[in-house]
């Protein structure tokens, strides 16, 4: 994923855009987008998507420096770069999941403790 950070990074300080203003678009503090962007934190698919879309690229092209690196280290071993990708995008996608039935379960709860009154 050291890849993926840098890549955020260089397409961020390529469009000019600061810490703060990703922070803003993100919905998120100045300091929680650095340790984001730094790898400090977890990074879920939510922010892959909003940050993409903030710098106006795809989520493919994130990934590109990775299978570019992989490609160039192996030999042209571009299989290898993407099942990490995949299975990154899978564990991305499953902890989206998760966060939106806790999200149901809760909400549901919630309707269920309006109608008791």
């Amino acid at each position: 994923m050291k890849k993926v950070y840098e890549s955020i990074r260089k397409a961020r300080t390529a469009k000019d855009f600061s810490q703060e203003y990703m922070a803003e678009m993100l919905g998120i503090s100045q300091r929680q987008y650095s340790r984001l962007e730094n790898g400090e934190s977890e990074m879920t698919l939510s922010y892959l998507d909003k940050i993409s879309k903030t710098l106006d690229i795809k989520l493919d092209d994130l990934f590109s420096d990775v299978i570019q690196e992989n490609n160039n280290q192996n030999g042209g071993l571009a299989n290898a770069a993407n099942i990490i990708i995949n299975e990154t995008s899978e564990k991305l996608i499953g902890q989206y999941e998760q966060r939106l039935k806790d999200k149901d379960s809760e909400i549901e709860y919630l309707r269920k403790l309006l109608d008791k009154k």
